[in-house]
C-alpha cells in the first residue's frame, strides 16, 4: 500500500542545476556533437585516386581482413590471367577479375 506522498518524494529531484551547471552542460554536448560532425565530414569520401591505365587494384578478402592486389604492365596481366581461370565463386578472384575489366587487361 502506498504511503501518503511517497510518490512526490520518490519523482522530486534533490536539487535543481544552477544556471552556470546548465550551460556546461549545454556547451559541453554542442562541442561533442561539433567534433563528431567535423571528424565524419573530414573522413568522409575516397581520397585514393584510381589505378593508372593498365594497372589493376582490388581489395579482397583476405586472412586477416582486406588485402590489396595490385599490379601494373606485365605483373597485371600475370595477376588477371592467374584469376580468370578459377572459380566465379571465389570472391578474390571476382575482386580481382572486376578490377582487370575496369583496367581493360583481362
Amino acid at each position: 500500500m502506498p504511503l501518503e506522498g511517497h510518490w512526490e518524494r520518490v519523482n522530486t529531484p534533490l536539487r535543481r542545476l544552477t544556471r552556470r551547471e546548465r550551460n556546461v552542460a549545454i556547451v559541453s554536448a554542442v562541442v561533442t556533437i561539433v567534433t563528431v560532425l567535423a571528424l565524419v565530414l573530414a573522413t568522409v569520401g575516397d581520397s585514393r585516386p584510381g589505378p593508372k591505365p593498365g594497372c589493376i587494384y582490388a581489395i579482397v578478402p583476405g586472412v586477416m581482413g582486406a588485402t590489396p592486389i595490385e599490379g601494373c604492365g606485365a605483373r597485371a596481366r600475370k595477376i588477371c590471367a592467374e584469376h580468370a581461370s578459377l572459380s566465379l565463386r571465389d570472391p578474390v578472384s571476382r575482386g580481382v577479375r572486376t578490377s582487370c575489366r575496369r583496367a581493360g587487361v583481362l
